[in-house]
């Protein structure tokens, strides 16, 4: 039987006070869940706090509390996350897409439109290990001239990547399977090229707590304190880039010098780090002059 116990606030209530064991974040997590349920925005829930769930929906809406309360991050679980306000499809395929990424459109836009885009009417840029397609995607759509392409290893990923490249109605976007640039044409040259590689450690404590404990490994975690990546593609990108092109990276939060030590070391000049929404170094990048 249905009762006042059913209704909308009572049960974001319930779900955030369970939620507060394993989330900073509960009553809005419980929120999203709920809302999922119900197939409204968020806003539906406060303007109708009184109605009763169903008791299918009340059902799914537990089953739902209990999976978050397991650890299983919101976006695994709603298989949505939203990047540059735009819906993105998520799988266990892929990592998450971060808010703080959103820092490295910013500055890729604003360093090319200040720098590049002056001077050239086509712009040509590659995402390596693209996974949901956020950063090639967010681009695209707000650059929709630039030639973007945009590779992962991981085959889902790009299966991925490619369903919300549809999903958004984004076409100027190539999105293909490749280990790093080895299916990469080798005549292409790239104004920008762009990468949120793994670059976590294999000891870091962090892999075991929160949302990490739910991501593939492989998106992860790299060799050499979580710079293997970083070197392999500083080095193998040179001859891909135009000349004065960029190569942008997004990385660990104690990682800026160490990145900037590799790039300076390969002949990148111009080397900036750019702290995220919290104050941590996240976004390194450089220019190339033969």
């Amino acid at each position: 039987m249905l009762t006042e116990k059913n209704s909308i606030k009572t049960q974001i209530e319930f779900g955030t006070a369970l939620l507060e064991k394993v989330s900073d974040s509960a009553k809005l997590d419980s929120q999203v869940l709920l809302s999922f349920v119900l197939d409204k925005e968020i806003n539906y829930l406060y303007t109708w706090p009184e109605k009763l769930l169903t008791e299918d929906q009340y059902i799914s809406y537990s089953s739902l509390l209990q999976e978050r309360l397991l650890g299983k991050p919101i976006a695994y679980i709603t298989g949505i996350k939203e990047f540059w306000s735009l819906p993105f499809y998520c799988d266990e395929s892929t990592l998450i897409p971060r808010p703080d990424t959103e820092v490295l459109i910013e500055i890729i836009l604003e360093e090319v439109e200040e720098n590049i885009e002056s001077k050239s009417n086509s712009i040509s840029c590659i995402d390596l290990g693209t996974g949901t397609g956020a950063i090639a995607l967010a681009l695209a759509s707000e650059k929709p001239k630039w030639d973007i392409e945009a590779i992962d290893y991981n085959k889902n990923a790009v299966a991925l990547a490619q369903r919300n490249a549809k999903h958004l109605a984004i076409n100027n976007v190539n999105i293909y399977q490749s280990d790093w640039f080895l299916s990469v044409s080798t005549d292409k040259r790239f104004d920008v090229i762009i990468s949120n590689p793994p670059y976590i450690d294999e000891n870091d404590i962090h892999l075991s707590q929160g949302d990490v404990r739910f991501e593939p490994l492989t998106a992860l975690v790299a060799e050499d304190q979580g710079l293997a990546d970083i070197t392999k593609i500083v080095n193998q990108a040179i001859p891909y880039l135009k000349q004065g092109g960029y190569l942008f990276f997004e990385h660990g939060y104690n990682q800026g010098e160490a990145v900037r030590n590799i790039m300076l070391a390969s002949g990148f000049s111009k080397v900036q780090t750019i702290q995220d929404y919290g104050e941590n170094d996240r976004v390194t990048f450089a220019t190339f002059h033969q």
